[in-house]
């Protein structure tokens, strides 16, 4: 009998998967106050990698204290957090799991009252963001882009099996890419070729950091969803360009807070035609390059991730609010019970998460047990 093609292993440089099924990076608020890893986001992590995805991916983690954008948010932003981040590596690592760090910066996105920094981005952009942000000089966007290569050389010394560099969902390298945010008229802004330019920085900086041999992903939006945003034809030569540099594989999702209805999490996901909405620029990406895509965006049956894989619109699957209710949702679909995700798409669990006692869906009226 065939195993499924979910179900087949995989190996993406010197990292072997079980599955393609990726958590995808998801905001816990399980950090200390200064960014450290705490008890309670190692006991999270371990209890995921109980679940079997084929890999974790943290959520995001800032490269440097002006980057930092939420709340109990996980730094990566010097030495003194590899000891933390050992212990939850080795904990997935214990429980059988492989896990990932998304590395990123939430540039006008930042928040001033964690760092006392005006948060920054490729411009000020003052119609869009109140109160508005500031215009990165090239000194800075230097600066930043070594933090990033220094982050991944932590993140490698604490044993995470990869990184994720976080240019989606309108955070600073999604900002470079969006014309909607980025009016620079230097080498950082124009034509998209420019706009790319301190992502594809970015990635070299850690490939530099880390070797050829450690995996480096990129999430990217497939579109912006706001006026003058990000395209796809934006994404797919953005895909291709990282393709050219080498990624070992691309996330496509897709939107900003500012994007409505399209935002990255949208709700009222009932049917089956309501999921994978990222699913035809996925396609339209894998298309053009030979990474990886790694396909988000609302999936909650197996049977449709299934064919997604199947029919050539992704390589991986990713998801994230779905573990929020059911950690071990991927062993129970290795089981044989292939009833989708129990996830409602209510998205409760942003708002639990706010509350500084960490995410937890609201659906079962009740935080983690370990807090």
């Amino acid at each position: 009998m065939r195993m499924p093609t979910l179900f087949t292993p995989t190996r993406i440089k010197n990292l072997s998967l079980p599955n393609r099924f990726i958590r995808s990076a998801t905001w816990v608020g399980l950090a200390s106050e200064n960014g450290a890893c705490t008890p309670e986001l190692v006991n999270f992590m371990e209890n995921l990698a109980g679940g079997n995805p084929g890999l974790i991916i943290t959520g995001h983690a800032y490269v440097s204290p002006a980057g930092q954008a939420t709340l109990r948010q996980l730094g990566v932003d010097h030495d003194g957090c590899i000891q933390g981040l050992s212990t939850m590596t080795a904990a997935v690592h214990r429980n059988g799991g492989r896990i990932m760090l998304q590395l990123a910066h939430g540039g006008l996105r930042a928040d001033a009252k964690f760092s006392n920094i005006r948060p920054m981005g490729p411009s000020a952009a003052q119609d869009l963001l109140e109160p508005p942000g500031r215009e990165m000089t090239i000194e800075v966007i230097g600066q930043v882009v070594d933090a990033f290569g220094q982050a991944a050389r932590r993140a490698q010394r604490a044993g995470f099996d990869g990184v994720q560099i976080h240019a989606a969902h309108g955070y600073l390298l999604s900002q470079f890419l969006s014309p909607a945010f980025n009016r620079r008229d230097d080498n950082y802004g124009g034509d998209i070729q420019n706009r790319a330019r301190i992502l594809l920085e970015v990635f070299n900086s850690i490939r530099h950091a880390v070797g050829h041999q450690f995996p480096i992903f990129v999430k990217i939006n497939s579109e912006d969803f706001i006026e003058n945003g990000q395209t796809l034809e934006d994404c797919i030569q953005v895909g291709t360009m990282l393709d050219k540099a080498g990624v070992d594989a691309i996330e496509v999702s897709g939107g900003t807070i500012s994007s409505g209805k399209y935002i990255p999490f949208r709700k009222e996901i009932t049917f089956e035609r309501d999921q994978a909405y990222f699913r035809r620029a996925a396609k339209a990406l894998k298309s053009n390059i030979q990474a990886p895509i790694v396909l988000i965006g609302g999936i909650r049956s197996y049977l449709l991730a299934e064919r997604l894989v199947d029919e050539g619109f992704a390589d991986y699957i990713s998801l994230s609010r779905p573990f929020i209710r059911e950690p071990r949702l991927i062993a129970r679909w290795q089981s044989g019970d292939l009833r989708k995700a129990t996830c409602i798409s209510c998205n409760g669990c942003l708002g639990a998460a706010r509350s500084g006692r960490g995410v937890y869906c609201v659906q079962d009226r009740k935080p983690p047990e370990n807090l």
